[in-house]
């Protein structure tokens, strides 16, 4: 059921510091002022459970990445709490986090500073305290999840950006994290690469039980791919559901300045070309092609 939270409603919000039974991360009413005195996130709630995938919409701005870089303690929260499997995030416990929780940037140059791609993605295993043969053991492992194992030996400066994109999910993969944050994941991505991008977050989540959260303005991959959506604005979650119940509620898109999914701007189109009542939301192309096919 859609969950819509009005400004009058935001102390309101779900703020506990107990974890649900199937929670691996609670944000707990956090904000964050930077040092310059701007406002990045502000008394916002927020959850991941186990086996899911969450999209963080909203336009450039609205918190998204801010939000991102608490789950891991990139960020301190400037009030609220967060707490991942259990323990609230300080400045003790924040320094295993990347155990938990991985991150991959947007900007794949901000994870990439090894002579070589498996000197990458070896370097987290074997700060994990694994020994030379284990870590590349498992790099090259991770590298071949993501089908990138013969890029083994390339220099990541001389990559593609698809292929850094691959590289910098299998460096966070290696460390076997609960949760995997994506900022941006297909953002100037051929649509080759996007669509790899796309079945490796579903791998991600269906073959290795990791959650994944996405934060993006693209409101056609959350669409495809997401169980859930927080809708973001003003470093605020307004509303959260399904993509069914998100992105046919016009009126939440308009407020949060996010356009509507593809899919349901066709669908729209064709019930009003026909004078239909528009009976279902489809958000995905299969879904599409039934409405059709019922006429």
């Amino acid at each position: 059921m859609m969950a819509v939270f009005g400004r009058k409603d935001e102390e309101k919000l779900i703020c506990h510091s107990d974890l649900g039974h199937d929670e691996l991360i609670h944000v707990d009413c956090v904000s964050h002022v930077y040092p310059d005195g701007s406002l990045g996130i502000h008394n916002l709630c927020f959850k991941v459970r186990e086996r899911e995938i969450v999209a963080v919409c909203g336009g450039n701005g609205s918190g998204k990445s801010t939000l991102l870089e608490h789950l891991n303690g990139l960020l301190n929260p400037s009030d609220g709490c967060v707490s991942v499997l259990g323990r609230r995030v300080d400045e003790k416990t924040k320094k295993y986090l990347w155990k938990d929780v991985g991150i991959v940037f947007q900007r794949a140059e901000d994870q990439l500073f090894a002579p070589t791609v498996l000197d990458d993605v070896m370097f987290g295993p074997l700060n994990m305290g694994l020994s030379v043969d284990e870590a590349k053991k498992v790099a090259m492992e991770s590298l071949k999840a993501v089908g990138a194992e013969e890029l083994v030996s390339k220099m990541p400066n001389y990559l593609s950006g698809g292929q850094k994109r691959l590289v910098s999910i299998a460096g966070v993969f290696a460390m076997k994290p609960k949760v995997i944050a994506m900022d941006e994941p297909t953002s100037d991505l051929d649509p080759n690469h996007s669509e790899i991008i796309e079945n490796i977050i579903f791998e991600m989540k269906n073959k290795y039980g990791i959650s994944i959260v996405i934060a993006t303005h693209d409101l056609d991959l959350a669409a495809r791919i997401a169980d859930r959506i927080c809708v973001v604005k003003n470093g605020s979650i307004i509303a959260e559901g399904t993509p069914a119940e998100i992105f046919y509620n016009e009126a939440l898109l308009e407020e949060a300045g996010l356009r509507k999914p593809k899919i349901v701007q066709i669908y729209d189109e064709y019930c009003q070309s026909r004078g239909l009542a528009r009976m279902h939301r489809p958000v995905t192309l299969p879904e599409l092609a039934e409405c059709f096919r019922e006429g």
